[in-house]
């Protein structure tokens, strides 16, 4: 019962003074405490249902409910629960002092939440009349669904996944069925009934549509309960603007504004979420952690970013304000591949609404559609809405939101375009920190990368830990690929991110959580790495996509290490990029084969080609105004990048040759103990009696036969890859890849096997060598013998345990390491020739949206002087309907489905082509290596085989050309006594 105001006799709520007590169905408007609002008139729906208008937020009450506030807020419907009904539990339970982990409201989460605990269960709004009988049109804009299906937009079927999907296939007759359902879901949601519509003239700002619409009752009384101070209309109203301009012209001079920045405020800190396809819970985790660690900056005692905003600023620093200096911006890659659920989210905070989107402006196509809204609500990942209670000190903070929604695909790229060169121009923040929907950050993580550019002049960019996501107790271990990336993660953070970050130089700052000083990178930095913008290709010209080749499309596949390079060796400034341990980023990572495949193939062809750009263009850093410390580190590090770079070129060569080296020696060793270390009988005397002993004498080498046939399996299978990253989809070989994978988990398994066995073998005699070098170990380890065995065991296996203790977390050494060196092999032999194999794939460009075609074209009239465009808005109470609906598609619980990929008949075509290929290589190739094998008696005879089906071939062939002549003559001979006769 704690947070619901009584019930009277049927089982309504009551309003009670000072709060608000049924934002969509209560027969008053909210109550203040200078008095109760004027109940407004009752409106029929169109299903006959008796439903009552709530005060306009534009009304003459908007003025005392900004100083009154409305100090209550509950999100229930159905008035047949009464009593029974219970409220989710807004307070937190965490404290900024406490170090407990909770996901209870505005907590941080210590594990992957994955439960679907529903706002409907924990709210109130649990499946009652209003989800079985209510039609979705009757004042939200939405048809009537059947029992069991999903409002608003229609999932997709097993198997079918349309940003996904491969164009150039033919689509099939169901997936054509259903990309029209998904169309016409999408038209429904933004209709707008014009019956019951309010027409509004939207003046136009020298061609451009901005206009104000009024967020849900319920959004704009829960914003307004925290009792911040906000601009006029900062939470009453959504700011909506459609920009048909590129985002190099989203100027003020071009008559574009924000919000922040016409309040004067000086923004600290941008913070960028981009995303493109990701579902609701990818981004509910990533918005609820940045709001949860916003509200720790803005609030916590030990904050300095609170102490540093409250010392002044145009606002005149006041206390509890410093939340004016933060601004979330969410880009979205286009309308097409948007998760639509995602906007549901969106839209129960108060940052987004159907039905207000313009496709174009006086002829002019909408770029990006651009909504502001400044709000304290939010959604977990369970999902569960969290919202703030009065009085209490952990709630959420009013929090600055730019959600930009791009009309068409343009990439990532273009999407920090829009972030830098148009909302960062407005804003002009200190530092602009950079997210993946689908990061998580942890505690205190982004006041952590804000703090170093705080404390440190001259960092340029700065770059978090990003580590897997392994699920609830780690369950996520118990796939090996996972174990094998969370250990690659993990020793990248321990070992590589470190010692870049000593040198000044980080070779990359993933997007997925990095950082960067705003002035640093303006100029060349971002010049160069918007080279990669293809929308920017007509611009640019020959610098651009049209004009660059293939090699250095591939590098800005890679445009972070670019954009990294470019800011240490920006002329006459003295930059370096960082790495700051305790700001922590958990994220998905590839769960299979053909993720991971698909993922490292961007990831390798862009940083190999970066990685040479960094070093051809190394004479860069003399330009800069690095000390003489610093450029001497720089070149040490160039040297080490270097060599780095030659052993990946060879990596694929030196897989082999190790594992074919090992098992070949180990394999000698074994057949012929008594010449180790030239019969040395301490030696023999060390493996007799043990299992390394071999008795077998001259008998056969078996040994030696499978070692053989292991190293033509493993060139098989390299010569496998080839043709199947030449010509197929890796989605439509999945149980190919698994299986080559698992095929060099075993070789790895074997490899490691001999290792050991070759190790005892080389240090079984130590001691008769030890004093026949009188003593100098030094000398014996660092000979030809033993000192490249110590050198090898000590740089693997030495290194990372010796790192991991020393930085205090070795626990990835048990539960990933044995899985990541399993796994290594495949990361050279399988994805390295995957990605080399698609150098040519640099797919870029745009692409169109039917979904764009059901928003409505604003057109403007002149009405005097002014251009207005005449729209239809929709009156609150249309507004707060739709919004009851909007919330339960929200927190719907979310299960995600597995794609099931058909191969298509090309994709059969090309699996029958693979392994046709692959049948007769390896029948030629055993038939080959087999012989190679044989003795040379056996190889003369096989020769002298050779020569004399070749011979026998010949005489037959030569029998029949006779044969074919006798009879020819013997015709011709027939024919001219023939015709002698007549």
């Amino acid at each position: 019962m704690s947070g619901y105001p009584p019930a009277n006799q049927s089982g309504r709520p009551r309003p009670q003074q000072g709060g608000y007590a049924d934002p969509f169905n209560d027969r008053h408007s909210p109550a203040t405490p200078y008095g109760h609002g004027q109940a407004a008139s009752p409106a029929p729906l169109n299903n006959g249902q008796q439903h009552h208008h709530l005060a306009s937020s534009q009304g003459p009450g908007h003025q005392q409910q900004q100083q009154g506030r409305p100090t209550g807020y509950a999100l229930h419907d159905n008035p047949s629960y009464g009593n029974s009904m219970q409220t989710l539990p807004m307070d937190s339970t965490y404290s900024l002092n406490d170090n407990k982990l909770d996901y209870d409201g505005g907590v941080y989460p210590d594990e992957e939440v994955e439960s679907k605990t529903p706002l409907r269960s924990e709210f109130g709004i649990q499946q009652g009349p209003y989800d079985q009988d209510q039609p979705l049109y009757s004042a939200g804009g939405y048809t009537p669904r059947p029992a069991g299906s999903y409002a608003g937009y229609p999932r997709s079927p097993p198997g079918h996944s349309l940003p996904g999907r491969q164009l150039s296939r033919k689509q099939t007759s169901a997936e054509a069925s259903h990309d029209l359902m998904r169309i016409v879901a999408w038209k429904q949601r933004q209709m707008i009934d014009p019956n019951r519509a309010q027409t509004k003239k939207v003046k136009l700002t020298q061609g451009n549509y901005i206009v104000e619409h009024p967020v849900p009752t319920a959004v704009r009384n829960a914003n307004l309960a925290s009792n911040h101070r906000g601009g006029p209309t900062e939470f009453s109203h959504l700011r909506y603007t459609a920009a048909t301009v590129d985002p190099n012209d989203f100027t003020a001079e071009n008559g574009y504004t924000l919000r922040a920045s016409s309040y004067g405020r000086e923004t600290d800190l941008l913070i960028c979420i981009t995303a493109y396809n990701e579902h609701k819970i990818l981004l509910a985790r990533t918005l609820h952690g940045l709001m949860l660690n916003i509200r720790d900056m803005v609030n916590g005692k030990w904050s300095e970013f609170r102490k540093k905003a409250e010392r002044g600023g145009t606002e005149g620093g006041m206390k509890g304000e410093a939340w004016k200096k933060i601004v979330v911006c969410l880009v979205f890659d286009g309308i097409e591949p948007a998760d639509k659920n995602t906007l549901d989210v969106l839209a129960t905070i108060g940052v987004y609404q159907d039905g207000i989107m313009q496709k174009s402006v006086d002829g002019k196509e909408t770029v990006a559609h651009i909504f502001e809204y400044t709000s304290s609500l939010s959604v977990s990942p369970k999902p569960a809405l969290v919202e703030p209670h009065p009085g209490d000190p952990n709630n959420l903070v009013p929090v600055q939101m730019i959600f930009c929604l791009k009309q068409k695909n343009a990439k990532k790229i273009n999407s920090h375009r829009w972030l830098f060169n148009a909302i960062g121009r407005h804003l002009n923040p200190d530092v602009v920190c950079l997210l993946d929907a689908g990061t998580k950050p942890g505690k205190r993580s982004i006041y952590y990368l804000w703090e170093a550019f705080h404390h440190d002049p001259h960092l340029g960019g700065a770059a978090g830990e990003i580590h897997a996501m392994l699920g609830k107790g780690g369950r996520k271990l118990l796939n090996p690929l996972i174990a094998a990336q969370n250990f690659e993660y993990k020793m990248s953070n321990v070992l590589d991110k470190p010692t870049e970050s000593a040198f000044g130089y980080v070779a990359v700052l993933p997007g997925a959580f990095s950082a960067y000083r705003f002035v640093a990178i303006q100029g060349r930095p971002l010049n160069q790495y918007f080279h990669g913008d293809g929308t920017l290709a007509a611009r640019l010209g020959p610098k651009g996509q049209d004009g660059m080749s293939i090699w250095t499309k591939n590098m800005f596949l890679a445009e972070d290490r670019i954009l990294c390079f470019e800011l240490v060796a920006k002329a006459n400034e003295r930059w370096v990029l960082g790495y700051v341990k305790p700001a922590k980023g958990e994220t998905d990572v590839p769960e299979s084969a053909v993720e991971l495949i698909g993922q490292r193939r961007r990831w390798l062809n862009g940083s190999f080609a970066a990685g040479v750009y960094s070093l051809f263009h190394f004479g860069r850093y003399y330009k800069s105004d690095h000390g003489i410390l610093r450029l001497f580190f720089l070149h040490i590090q160039a040297i080490y990048n270097t060599v780095n770079l030659i052993m990946s070129w060879f990596s694929l060569a030196n897989y082999y040759l190790t594992f074919s080296i090992i098992i070949t020696i180990v394999g000698e060793s074994l057949r012929s103990p008594n010449k180790i270390a030239g019969g040395d009988p301490e030696t023999i005397s060390c493996w007799s009696g043990s299992f390394l002993e071999d008795e077998s004498g001259d008998s056969f080498d078996w040994l030696g036969l499978v070692n053989w046939l292991f190293q033509v399996i493993y060139l098989m299978f390299l010569a496998l890859q080839v043709i199947l990253a030449l010509g197929n989809r890796p989605k439509a070989e999945k149980l190919t890849y698994t299986i080559s994978i698992a095929v060099y988990a075993f070789f790895s398994l074997y490899l490691i096997f001999c290792t050991v066995i070759l190790t005892i073998k080389a240090f079984c005699p130590i001691k008769s060598i030890l004093a026949e070098a009188s003593g100098s170990s030094i000398s014996v380890f660092l000979g030809s013998t033993y000192g490249p065995i110590f050198a090898g065991i000590a740089g693997t296996f030495g290194t990372y345990i010796i790192s991991s203790l020393l930085y205090l977390e070795p626990w990835h050494l048990l539960h990933s390491m044995p899985q990541f060196l399993l796994i290594a092999p495949s990361f050279t032999n399988i994805l390295n020739v995957y990605a080399f194999c698609n150098l040519h794939d640099v797919s870029w460009g745009t692409k169109g949206s039917d979904k764009v075609d059901a928003l409505p074209a604003a057109k403007s009239k002149t009405d005097g002087e002014e251009k207005v465009v005449v729209t239809h808005e929709k009156v609150q109470e249309d507004i707060d309907l739709g919004f009851k609906t909007t919330v339960l598609r929200a927190v719907e619980p979310f299960v995600e489905e597995e794609e099931v990929v058909k191969p298509t008949m090309d994709d059969r075509n090309k699996t029958f082509r693979t392994r046709f290929i692959c049948v007769w290589l390896l029948m030629n190739a055993v038939l080959g290596l087999a012989i190679t094998r044989l003795g040379a008696m056996a190889r003369s005879r096989y020769f002298q085989a050779i020569l004399w089906i070749t011979f026998g071939l010949s005489v037959v062939r030569l029998l029949g050309m006779i044969w074919y002549l006798v009879g020819e003559w013997v015709f011709r001979i027939a024919r001219f006594c023939a015709r002698g006769r007549k």
